[in-house]
């Protein structure tokens, strides 16, 4: 099944399925492959083999299937319009044949709360899995390819001996992937959904998602037509649910006759119909290597990803067509399979990130269940991230100017520039510089760099900018060139800065971060060697226990109770002089591996005493410290906190506890949570991609009920307009955005349209609020083409 992030021909598509060359390399009979295996006769292995012999007639081909030809799984396959370019440019003949039986439809219907949303303009094709089969089967035999079913391939070993190439294409269990897994080294991850994969006999007349609220949980439909008179129809739900509704005690027709009761509305009271259907749960398949010799995986021996984003037969039928074209164009098979994989490797991974969002989506419906019918829709439909907020308006403008208008936006005002509400500060857009260390200081003292630095990026246009962490200490800096807040000179210094934002640039607040380095301080400028230990000059640093950040790193002294406290008054004083100095906004640094977060990890807290051990012991220490700088800090002025929502690393703080942690910063009085990630531990393995941490802050938001700031690889204003009109964040702070551009919310603003309040251009940058005209530099067009 493919929902809207894998069509092509659309905004958003993804992927290479791009034909072989028709510029092959000299073919080397020594380097290239004569007689080839292939493991496995779904989809990708017979689309392999028929490309292969395709390209060189004279090559032997053999498909081992241990089922019969008619054999299969499922019922119907969505293909990409990508997908279908690469294959009408490799074998215009399967092209034709799949075009004469697909079916083809443009909406996406979502129905919550026996409430109907429609999204038009997302161009699906589908047709029956065994047509598909029959037709490569066809296809095969005309190019001379020797088919044997209901045969187990040889020991992969002997093949390899027996033949030049063998193409592993034997799916999720793969055989001769386990037979050599300490070369292949997989990762196999398990997922908290049953599934199962069942049939109706009409044609849904769009991609239809429906939610049912039953007394078990929630459960949900993913339907979609694949003939003129047959659709797909998918039912999913979490593991407990499944076992609450009694279905682990069902067999297959009491399974299925049960999840046409529950969707009977979708159904229209039709029955459904299964084929071998089994309740399974998905597996993520990872593989360090795909290949081992003359041995390659392609398909879900390769990769997997969940059905809601793209089917594993999209995937394998591209990993065929770039398989084929790097055999065409590498001058040997070592070269070829390395290019294969180099090739195919980021874009799968890019896609099972996108699945691995999607199906936690799903995993996580329950949390979205309340919101506005409109906002639910925009939600599931933008939830791996691929589908924008942008394209779906160019896919279908009326459904998203409905959501729009349901969120509040006033006519032609992206959601960015809606404004937002903390005590009396209220914020004229969404986005926030976020936090970014620049090293720069003398003794703690901001100067004029730190005064272009923070005063070009509030006259940018955001709505908030923050300063970078102000240490509360000298002893608590993270390095020699950090800033302070620890005499009366340096809050001097930030009050020309703050007053140079308030009368420069009216409208952006400017606030202030607040921390201590704890274990992480006492080390060289970010660009000498971050994290590493100062070669002289070093000053001895505490923590909640003696752990060094490093090895080779200086150990830090356990804090006694005395020195809690003399801490816990550094900050109060910051904070009082940063209130003096006119911030309109103060964070409490509890995350990244500083001091406060040290406190909350059980990774970096080992404490035996109140201050260690149970979570509600390691909180103890950031909630006195909050709660004495709330209380010198204006009543009327905003005070958040970030956290790391994860440590990225086995043993540390869970997405669980991360709400928590913020449910109780927020019942002292924390107005929003900043949500980061990790920078905690030094062994960390942080899951890197594209508002790769929004999903922490998505979950903070709904189950602990309180405002998030989102922070991650969040790039471009698309994607701020989607994390905010989705409801999975209130605010988004940028770092690396705004050192390319002071000027990205402003830039935004042009690039989208928009002309209002919140966004507003300095009285003297006005002239600069269009793009620059520049000269041309596309040819004129032909006036007149005639036919050879």
């Amino acid at each position: 099944m493919l929902s809207p992030e894998g069509t092509a021909g659309t905004p958003g598509a993804r992927g290479t399925a791009r034909p072989a060359t028709t510029k092959p390399h000299p073919r080397d009979k020594r380097n290239h492959p004569h007689r080839i295996a292939i493991v496995g006769g779904g989809p990708g292995g017979l689309y392999t083999a028929a490309l292969l012999k395709r390209l060189a007639p004279d090559r032997r081909i053999t498909v081992y299937e241990r089922n019969a030809p008619d054999d299969t799984f499922g019922f119907g396959v969505v293909l990409s319009d990508e997908t279908l370019g690469g294959i009408e440019h490799a074998d215009p003949v399967v092209y034709a044949a799949l075009k004469q039986d697909f079916v083809r439809w443009d909406d996406i219907d979502i129905v919550h709360r026996n409430t109907r949303q429609t999204s038009g303009g997302h161009r699906f094709a589908a047709l029956g899995r065994r047509r598909l089969l029959e037709i490569l089967h066809e296809r095969c035999r005309a190019l001379g390819v020797e088919l044997r079913f209901r045969t187990e391939a040889p020991d992969p070993a002997r093949l390899t001996e027996t033949y030049d190439l063998v193409v592993a294409a034997d799916g999720v269990h793969s055989t001769t992937r386990e037979t050599y897994r300490d070369v292949f080294r997989p990762r196999v991850t398990g997922h908290r959904c049953r599934y199962i994969w069942l049939a109706a006999d009409f044609a849904f007349d769009a991609f239809r998602f429906e939610t049912a609220e039953t007394e078990q949980g929630v459960m949900q439909l993913h339907g979609y037509p694949y003939a003129a008179d047959a659709s797909t129809v998918i039912v999913e739900m979490r593991e407990e649910v499944w076992r609450a509704a009694g279905f682990d005690e069902l067999d297959e027709s009491e399974s299925t006759a049960r999840c046409a009761k529950i969707f009977a509305d979708a159904l229209g009271g039709r029955p459904l119909k299964s084929n071998r259907s089994a309740w399974t749960t998905f597996r993520t398949v990872v593989n360090e290597r795909w290949s081992h010799g003359n041995l390659v995986l392609l398909g879900d021996a390769a990769h997997t990803a969940h059905f809601s984003i793209g089917s594993g037969t999209k995937l394998a039928v591209e990993d065929a067509l770039a398989l084929a074209a790097c055999l065409e164009e590498q001058p040997s098979l070592t070269e070829a399979l390395t290019a294969y994989e180099e090739e195919r490797r980021p874009v799968v991974a890019s896609t099972q990130r996108a699945a691995r969002a999607s199906l936690e989506w799903f995993e996580d419906l329950p949390r979205y269940l309340d919101q506005p019918p409109r906002q639910f829709a925009f939600n599931l439909l933008t939830r791996s991230r691929r589908v924008t907020h942008d394209n779906l308006r160019l896919r279908d403008a009326r459904f998203t100017e409905s959501v729009e208008r349901e969120f509040g936006c006033p006519p032609g005002t992206p959601p960015m520039f809606t404004p937002f509400r903390l005590r009396d500060l209220t914020l004229r857009n969404r986005v926030v510089v976020s936090p970014m260390d620049m090293y720069s200081a003398t003794d703690g003292l901001p100067g004029d760099f730190h005064l272009v630095h923070l005063g070009a990026r509030a006259l940018g246009g955001a709505g908030l900018v923050m300063t970078e962490m102000v240490c509360v200490s000298a002893e608590g800096r993270i390095t020699p060139g950090c800033t302070g807040l620890y005499t009366g000179r340096q809050a001097e210094a930030w009050q020309r800065i703050t007053g140079f934002v308030h009368a420069q640039a009216p409208g952006t607040a400017i606030g202030v971060q607040l921390g201590h380095s704890g274990r992480k301080g006492s080390t060289r400028l970010m660009w000498e060697g971050i994290d590493d230990p100062l070669p002289d000059g070093n000053w001895p640093l505490v923590a909640a226990s003696p752990l060094p950040y490093k090895p080779g790193g200086q150990t830090p002294r356990e804090l006694s109770r005395d020195r809690l406290t003399d801490i816990r008054e550094q900050f109060t004083t910051a904070a009082a002089r940063a209130a003096r100095a006119g911030f309109d906004l103060l964070e409490l640094h509890c995350a990244h591996g500083y001091l406060l977060s040290g406190f909350l990890s059980p990774l970096t807290n080992h404490r035996t005493d109140a201050y260690g051990g149970s979570l509600e012991n390691r909180l103890r220490f950031p909630l006195e410290v909050f709660d004495a700088v709330r209380d010198v800090w204006p009543a009327q002025r905003p005070m958040t906190v970030r956290i790391s929502a994860t440590d990225w690393a086995e043993g540390g703080t869970s997405a669980e506890e991360a709400v928590e942690i913020a449910r109780a910063f927020a019942a002292h009085g924390a107005d929003a949570i900043d949500v980061s990630t990790g920078q905690v531990v030094a062994e960390e393995r942080p899951e890197f991609g594209r508002s790769y941490q929004t999903p922490f802050a998505d979950r903070i938001r709904h189950e602990a009920g309180i405002p998030v700031i989102a922070v991650g690889a969040i790039s471009s204003w698309d994607d701020v307009n989607s994390l905010i009109l989705a409801g999975r964040t209130d605010l988004c702070a940028l770092a690396r955005p705004h050192l390319y551009d002071p000027h990205w919310t402003l830039h935004a603003a042009a690039e989208q349209g928009y002309d209002g309040p919140g966004a507003v251009w300095p009285a003297p940058y006005r002239a600069g609020s269009r793009r620059p005209v520049t000269g041309r530099t596309d040819a004129p067009k032909p006036r007149l083409a005639l036919d050879g």
